[in-house]
């Protein structure tokens, strides 16, 4: 399988995170929804379901074979 080189760049950016606790600080990638802004991942995020907004890199491929997203900051 070829992966282009677009899809390896990992990149700085916006989204929403699912996640039950807020202590983690690396999520899988069918937990984090990348938006276009700081703003557009506020306004989507709900506490009472757990999406909290997020600056993050990624996606990265971990050794076991997974795309995550680390966390650089809570938006809120």
């Amino acid at each position: 399988m070829s992966q282009s080189v677009e899809d390896s760049i990992v990149k700085r950016c916006f989204a929403t995170i699912y996640t039950p606790s807020r202590r983690r600080k690396r999520f899988p990638e069918n937990c984090v929804r990348v938006v276009g802004s700081a703003t557009e991942a506020i306004s989507q995020a709900s506490a009472t379901e757990n999406t909290y907004p997020a600056e993050v890199m990624g996606p990265s491929r971990s050794s076991e074979g997974f795309r995550l997203y680390y966390l650089i900051e809570w938006l809120d």
